[in-house]
């Protein structure tokens, strides 16, 4: 089995981790079934008792169009995409560039701006288990039911990229902190924002040694200088204990936590199945 050796305080966003031995996946095989499938490391806090991590080779890093439908490799960076969409003129994947990862990420967690989600105009996905339709997988909001490993998705193609858009999402993201971070560190609750609940308990600018609640938007958690896997967890943990305290709402992670004290023995998170 093929492996690369990764140093998370500089591969992941957040900039938190060690060094791991990483197994590449170039096909589904039952050796990696109890892996924990890993993209570019954009959303994800690495612990110090990390599960054993997979991430797909560049086999599944491309992006074709066949019989009037966009195939993407679930290993494309969202960089990528964005560009070969301004590139050949495709219309509804201006929002990509703003959301840092690979595509097998977007589509795990739905990502998207608003009511811009990746999900909009996706016909299928290509997994270890074969082929699902749209209409065969639950997703909402920052969420999908997919367990098993996304080798490919297609999509609608239509064509008009449109550079007012663009300049929105661009826009909707100039409040973001700079500093290291895995992006949004909590899921807003049903009809509020966990930025505002963060704030309102009095955690904007908290900050534990190297971590903080960002000044910026209290929903980032950055690294502000050489900050720790326990400083961000209590971090979390704090702000999920003040929220419930005060407004009996759970904050629920965006960001996902991968250290098995924090997972559960039967965690299907991140879990593949072939």
């Amino acid at each position: 089995m093929a492996t690369k050796s990764i140093n998370f305080s500089k591969f992941s966003s957040m900039k938190i981790g060690g060094v791991l031995d990483v197994a590449l996946l170039e096909m589904c095989d039952s050796t990696l079934e109890n892996h924990y499938l890993i993209g570019s490391c954009n959303n994800i806090l690495i612990g110090e008792q990390t599960p054993l991590l997979v991430v797909l080779s560049k086999k599944y890093d491309y992006i074709t169009i066949e019989e009037g439908v966009l195939k993407i490799g679930a290993a494309t960076p969202s960089g990528k995409i964005a560009s070969f969409c301004k590139k050949h003129n495709i219309a509804n994947f201006e929002f990509v560039s703003h959301l840092p990862g690979t595509l097998g990420g977007l589509i795990k967690m739905n990502a998207g701006l608003k009511e811009y989600e990746i999900f909009n105009h996706l016909i299928a996905i290509s997994t270890c288990q074969g082929v699902k339709q749209k209409n065969e997988i639950t997703f909402g909001y920052r969420y999908t039911d997919i367990f098993t490993t996304v080798l490919e998705a297609s999509f609608e193609l239509s064509y008009g990229y449109d550079l007012e858009k663009v300049a929105m999402f661009k826009k909707m993201r100039a409040n973001q902190p700079s500093a290291p971070s895995a992006g949004s560190c909590f899921k807003n609750p049903p009809g509020d924002y966990a930025g505002r609940l963060i704030e309102a308990v009095g955690l904007k600018g908290k900050r534990v040694g190297g971590m903080e609640f960002s000044t910026v938007h209290a929903n980032f958690l950055v690294n502000a200088d050489k900050g720790t896997f326990e400083e961000a967890i209590f971090l979390i943990q704090e702000a999920q204990k003040r929220v419930y305290e005060e407004f009996g709402i759970w904050l629920e992670c965006e960001i996902v936590v991968l250290d098995e004290r924090y997972m559960g023995a039967n965690s299907p998170l991140l879990k593949t199945h072939f």
